[in-house]
């Protein structure tokens, strides 16, 4: 997951190390992504020819390394984004940040992703019922469980809104696309 994060943010453009561990650390909910963390998959990424790297005079006379994606390092993320198997559908963090990144990816690839975790939503959702069906959770076990589906019902609806979205900007671009040719 990390990778995906590094590789995105350099998606917006060339970024020095410390940028990056900030805003890495940001989307994370920390203050920075800790060096022994960015710094090797910055160098995995150069020695893979995904970033290149060079040198550039800081503000204070210090050098900086600024790093920067290639095009193979592109077609690398897109890639990797675009792989979500049975594991990365029932993982929360990894179809939301799939999601965060959907610009990136086809329609026909941002709906494959929506519709295996769909799958995954409709199989937990029948495994909680199934377990407050043949268990006795007691009070706080069984509020447990409602919560757990309740969080289920509240991303199935937002994933309803996920493809209104793609529908109502299909919809926005082939307007433009009329007006354009008129």
């Amino acid at each position: 997951m990390n990778d995906l994060i590094v590789l995105g943010i350099l998606f917006e453009g060339p970024r020095h190390g410390y940028a990056l561990k900030k805003r890495t650390g940001l989307i994370f909910g920390h203050a920075d992504m800790h060096n022994n963390l960015i710094y090797p998959l910055l160098r995995r990424f150069v020695a893979q020819a995904w970033v290149t790297r060079r040198t550039t005079a800081g503000h204070r006379g210090q050098t900086r390394q600024v790093y920067s994606l290639t095009l193979l390092g592109r077609n690398a993320l897109i890639e990797r984004l675009r792989k979500f198997g049975e594991s990365e559908a029932s993982s929360a963090q990894a179809f939301r940040l799939r999601v965060g990144f959907f610009g990136l990816l086809d329609p026909e690839a941002r709906e494959q992703i929506i519709a295996k975790r769909d799958v995954f939503l409709a199989s937990r959702t029948r495994k909680l019922s199934d377990l407050q069906k043949s268990m006795d959770l007691e009070m706080y076990g069984a509020e447990v469980v409602r919560f757990m589906r309740l969080q289920i019902q509240v991303e199935i609806a937002w994933i309803s809104r996920l493809r209104r979205l793609k529908t109502s900007r299909q919809g926005k671009t082939s307007k433009r696309a009329r007006r354009k040719s008129r």
